[in-house]
């Protein structure tokens, strides 16, 4: 859009070319920070989320096979009172 005024003309081309920079290194930090985080993330020992699911379902079995063996043990404890 033109208008009768050079100058605003002008101010407004040299705006939508500031907009445009702005918004290209605002993509490349962006493209960098996810690199910076891919790379810090590599290098941590995180586990899969299949790996985690695996290790929670074997603690929650885990967990029910102590409570029926703290039960076994207190009727054990309970018959070796009562002799």
């Amino acid at each position: 859009m033109q208008t009768r005024n050079p100058f605003i003309d002008d101010l407004t081309k040299v705006a939508n070319g500031a907009v445009g920079a702005l918004s290209g290194v605002k993509d490349e930090v962006e493209a960098r920070v996810r690199d910076r985080i891919a790379k810090i993330l590599d290098g941590m020992d995180i586990p899969r989320r299949d790996e985690f699911d695996a290790v929670k379902a074997m603690a929650a079995k885990a967990r029910e096979e102590n409570e029926d063996l703290k039960k076994q043990i207190a009727e054990l404890q309970a018959k070796l009172d009562g002799r």
